[in-house]
């Protein structure tokens, strides 16, 4: 059994085109991109699946001259969840539409302050680092511009030591 060299040659166009949509920083590109991906699929399971042939209802026909009914039901497994992800990037592109009044993704700020964070050596890794206090204009200016130093870090032995913490 061979398969078609003509819907094998649409599986690889159309894997290669969803990788380089998915690529992009526009998220309705993404959209897209995931939307191909799907189809890409569902082809490749439809083609991987071989001849279509009689309806596979047991006793109408001889077993050999049936269609396999697991392609069919993996296809549809397929498209519900292109389409789970197609509603949750939708939502995803709707908010950041809501916000910003535009789709492409950008560097978030707090981002950038978790980088100059960890570059001067205030924490060890990112789960460990609390981003709550980088309301501070030292912490959140782009890098090309002059920033505050630091004050002093505070030594642990530097209390009295009743119920203090160090931090």
């Amino acid at each position: 059994m061979t398969s078609p060299i003509v819907l094998l040659a649409l599986v690889g166009v159309l894997y290669t085109a969803g990788v380089y949509l998915i690529l992009e920083r526009s998220l309705t590109r993404v959209l897209l991109g995931i939307l191909v991906l799907g189809n890409a699929t569902n082809v490749l399971v439809v083609v991987a699946g071989g001849r279509a042939g009689d309806p596979p209802l047991v006793g109408s026909f001889p077993e050999e001259a049936m269609s396999d009914a697991l392609v069919q039901a993996l296809v549809l497994t397929a498209i519900v969840i292109t389409l789970g992800v197609t509603a949750f990037l939708l939502s995803l592109i709707h908010r950041a539409w809501t916000l910003e009044r535009e789709d492409d993704l950008t560097e978030d700020v707090e981002d950038r302050s978790i980088r100059r964070r960890l570059a001067r050596g205030e924490q060890e890794d990112e789960e460990e680092l609390d981003t709550t206090g980088c309301e501070n204009t030292s912490d959140t200016d782009p890098d090309d511009t002059e920033s505050v130093p630091d004050p002093a870090p505070a030594t642990a032995g530097s209390g009295s030591g009743h119920g203090e913490v160090p931090r």
